[in-house]
């Protein structure tokens, strides 16, 4: 018999306790092409990963080039170290499929699980390839080897092989090689990831690319941020952007990409047009108070594949309502990769010609889509001292501006992009209403700078007029000697939550917070400021008379003082900023000030184990000998395909 060939197996003698062989699950040719899958993404060339969810279980599928053993599981920190994983491979028909967990302080071994939760439901190999179908509960409950799969971004990581296991070995140490087997960690939203199926072309459909022309890339650890105006004067009437993705020049110019924002601007002016004639330029040099460009229409972060609308809403795009958009593309530069790009090559200079296509329809939705921005305005009041694990920041959207800007009905917020920069470890949309604090409609305990895309949520959240929206972030800075300031550069921080919703108003597309100037103050031990002193300096109290503000933010005893800093910046008064599409304060909050609400009635996280789960969990152990099922006539060798890639989702 061939590899290729199945047939029922045995379990593995002397009845190991820890055994998890079972015989190769052979299924009719209709069963096997009848699997749905939400997902797919190729994690590497020669391994893909399907997954799809229902209720409290998922399904995976892993299709990869190997007739070795084969890997998948998660890592709170990417690494396999602490890792909860599973293994498996096909051994003369017979499939051997463990639940395992590394040890976080071993030697990278998988170790066979006391509690397996995998269930397997397909093995097989063909000529070129090893697949494995199997399924667990998003929280398993084995609290001591399995980490739940929640809403967080997880890091998944995989292995692959190309030998296996000597017969039916399980002992520590069988398997050959896993340092060279693990290959990397992957960051991805496993329950609340975008569908980018491919997508159906018709004759009311339309593409169009927008690109940068020639920029040249920022080398030597710097940034630039850059905008292009585009003029679409031909959408002659209202259609819907149903999806986006990102253009990429070449693949040498992705690393610099950070991400690409596309704005839509109000009205017309001879600014605009004079930008839509240029090439581009550096965004400071933009006077962005008369571009009136205040509506999000699209955004991209490094690591997103684009956004594709939910069947019953998509953006207006109406050159009689809005001819003109601009283009903002972050571009950030670090040693480490430069030195292996083409920028340093003889000293040539690298340009990108990246962008967004977009794909719109006049096939319209039944709603109107549109962004709103909530969280921390970028300005230096935003501090974030150093050598702290723990530090929360919050960005207020307050009742006054929701309440003047939604409709009666309130807003649908179906999709989110939660936003920080190098520390961000946690984000999290919080919404209150009265005086109760509701359930968050998105968080995030394990953050991917290098990964924030939009998520979709699992059901749209409706907002009223007068809650109050509040991104709260928290970062870890312990490996930082000074302060991180808020501000657009990577180095900086920002604390940021775009969601998308509909149906779409124009009142209201920008509302964030910023610390009050006093509260700043307070935070810092200074009572007072020298009037027009330049640089800033402090007049009282006396024992810092006459220091500079830089100064005394620079040798601040944070370690001795941040828990009185943390004190006063969430409960002192901000400055609510809220802007309409057309880059102007909305009328009547321009003198508002803001406080932390007081909320008298919170919200309770409904739990996915009970105690009593968790310590069945601990406690079961697997029983000596599997089950084997009849074996079919017909072999599914050939299922999956033997070019390159060539294997699809059932």
């Amino acid at each position: 018999m061939s590899r290729g060939q199945v047939r029922c197996g045995q379990a593995p003698p002397g009845g190991v306790l820890y055994s998890m062989a079972v015989a190769l699950v052979v299924l009719t040719s209709s069963a096997v092409l009848g699997a749905h899958w939400d997902h797919s993404v190729f994690l590497d060339g020669d391994y893909r990963l399907l997954w799809s969810i229902s209720g409290s279980d998922i399904t995976f599928e892993v299709q990869v080039r190997t007739h070795g053993y084969i890997g998948l599981g998660f890592s709170k920190d990417g690494t396999i170290y602490g890792a909860d994983i599973v293994i498996g491979w096909v051994d003369v028909g017979q499939v051997h499929f463990q639940d395992r967990h590394v040890k976080k302080n071993g030697d990278g071994q998988p170790v066979v699980d006391s509690s397996q939760d995998y269930v397997l439901l397909l093995g097989y190999e063909n000529q070129t390839h090893t697949v494995l179908r199997f399924k667990r509960k998003l929280d398993t409950c084995d609290v001591a080897y399995d980490v739940p799969i929640t809403n967080d971004t997880m890091r998944v990581i995989f292995m692959y092989h190309d030998e296996e296991p000597h017969g039916s070995s399980y002992t520590p140490g069988s398997l050959p090689d896993p340092a060279e087997a693990f290959k990397q960690a992957r960051s991805l939203f496993l329950t609340q990831r975008v569908n980018q199926a491919p997508i159906k072309l018709d004759a009311r459909m339309k593409i169009m690319e927008l690109r940068n022309q020639d920029v040249e890339l920022p080398r030597a650890d710097n940034t630039l941020h850059w905008c292009k105006m585009f003029k679409l004067s031909d959408i002659n009437r209202k259609h819907h952007l149903i999806r986006y993705e990102p253009v990429f020049d070449s693949a040498s110019s992705v690393p610099y990409l950070n991400h690409i924002i596309l704005h839509e601007c109000q009205g017309s002016s001879p600014e605009l047009e004079i930008m839509s004639r240029e090439n581009g330029r550096p965004c400071y040099q933009a006077d962005r108070s008369i571009l009136t460009c205040n509506s999000i229409v699209a955004a991209w972060t490094r690591g997103s594949e684009g956004f594709s609308f939910p069947a019953e809403a998509g953006y207006p795009l109406d050159s009689n309502q809005a001819r003109f958009y601009l283009m903002e593309t972050h571009y950030s530069s670090s040693l480490e990769f430069e030195e292996n790009s083409a920028s340093t090559v003889k000293g040539k200079v690298m340009v990108d010609n990246s962008g967004l296509k977009i794909y719109y329809s006049s096939a319209l939705r039944s709603h109107d889509a549109g962004v709103l921005s909530v969280g921390m305005d970028p300005n230096w009041r935003h501090i974030i001292p150093p050598g702290q694990e723990h530090v929360v920041s919050e960005g207020h959207c307050v009742g006054e501006c929701t309440q003047k800007a939604f409709p009666r009905d309130g807003i649908n917020i179906f999709a989110v992009m939660m936003r920080t920069h190098q520390i961000g470890r946690q984000i999290k949309l919080r919404q209150i209403r009265y005086r109760e604090e509701l359930l968050p409609i998105a968080h995030d305990t394990n953050m991917d700078y290098n990964y924030q895309e939009y998520r979709r949520l699992n059901s749209p959240t409706r907002v009223l007029p007068g809650d109050r929206l509040i991104a709260e972030c928290i970062y870890d800075s312990s490996n930082r000697a000074a302060i991180t300031l808020g501000g657009l550069t990577t180095r900086e921080e920002t604390c940021l939550v775009l969601t998308l919703y509909y149906p779409r108003q124009k009142e209201l597309t920008t509302c964030h917070s910023l610390p009050s100037l006093p509260t700043v103050l307070h935070s810092l031990g200074i009572n007072e400021l020298v009037p027009g002193s330049n640089p800033v300096q402090i007049a009282s109290p006396t024992a810092l008379a006459g220091m500079t503000l830089e100064t005394r933010l620079i040798s601040y005893d944070w370690r001795h003082n941040f828990k009185s800093f943390q004190y006063v910046t969430r409960k002192g008064s901000f400055k609510p900023l809220c802007w309409s599409a057309k880059n102007q304060p909305l009328a009547g909050t321009e003198s508002l000030d803001g406080f932390a609400p007081n909320i008298t009635k919170s919200y309770k996280l409904p739990k996915s184990c009970s105690p009593q789960q968790k310590q069945r969990r601990q406690t079961r152990r697997p029983q000596p000998g599997q089950r084997v099922l009849p074996e079919q006539p017909e072999p599914v060798r050939d299922r999956v395909g033997i070019e390159r890639r060539s294997v699809r989702p059932e």
